[in-house]
């Protein structure tokens, strides 16, 4: 009853551009290409960063001076596109830039548009904020920042005003899904991008938000099911029309059974 994936991987080799994400024989191409021909129902969303490719751990090309740094946002989109390409090349449905740089959404499109490939539709974390929560997929995805924080384009989390000039800014330049991430801390974003924009949103119940819920259950603080169920269901009633979550195999069997 799982009507879609999102794919992340780790690469063997990293370097500062990533550019291990945009080869055609990468991995994630290679899985896009497995999936659609042993699940072709099955819809497939490709992650769009450069985080987890990049030795230094940022979602972007780093611009460094002798006391700082900073993420070239320019490089850094033009990178995204070609990443979007090769994975709409591939057969992928969905691709979703999660990188936060400004004009993302407008290179992505333009590169699809130009290559004929606009088939597969774009959606946009648009509201993605500078969380604690991702901490077990980092550590995971060996994509922890080398130095520094993301906070310089992730979004500020005591900032709803942002979200909701972001996600305009994305369905302007043409993006076909919003989306809030993390999901739990962040049901008031969902609700006021639905409430104000009335677009197709999605929202990303992170890692860590997974994390503490499978460790309380394991303690037996309460019970597993119940109170996924009951969390999800928040984010359906705050107006998500898709839901990203670790849970979705489990919850997927809780709802059937």
């Amino acid at each position: 009853g799982i009507p879609a994936v999102i794919l992340f991987w780790i690469p063997q080799e990293k370097d500062d551009l990533g550019s291990s994400a945009f080869d055609n024989q990468g991995i994630i191409q290679q899985a896009i290409r497995v999936i659609k021909k042993r699940a072709p129902k099955i819809r497939i969303i490709a992650d769009v960063c450069m985080c987890e490719y990049t030795s230094h751990g940022h979602c972007g090309v780093i611009k460094e001076k002798s006391w700082q740094f900073t993420v070239d946002n320019d490089a850094t989109i033009e990178i995204l596109a070609k990443i979007a390409l090769s994975y709409a090349q591939a057969g992928v449905d969905i691709v979703a830039p999660s990188a936060m740089m400004d004009g993302q959404v407008k290179a992505i499109k333009e590169a699809l548009v130009k290559n004929k490939l606009t088939r597969a539709k774009i959606m946009s974390y648009s509201a993605k904020y500078a969380s604690s929560f991702y901490g077990p997929f980092r550590e995971a995805a060996l994509s922890s920042p080398q130095f520094g924080d993301r906070k310089t384009y992730q979004m500020d989390y005591c900032n709803s005003d942002e979200a909701v000039l972001e996600a305009r800014l994305d369905i302007e330049e043409g993006a076909n899904i919003i989306m809030v991430k993390p999901a739990l801390g962040y049901q008031d974003i969902i609700y006021r991008l639905k409430s104000e924009l009335n677009f197709p949103t999605a929202c990303y119940s992170v890692s860590g938000e997974y994390s503490m819920l499978k460790l309380a259950a394991a303690k037996g603080y309460f019970e597993e099911e119940k109170t996924v169920l009951e969390m999800l269901s928040g984010f359906k009633r705050a107006g998500a029309d898709l839901i990203i979550s670790y849970y979705a195999a489990e919850a997927a069997g809780w709802l059937r059974s």
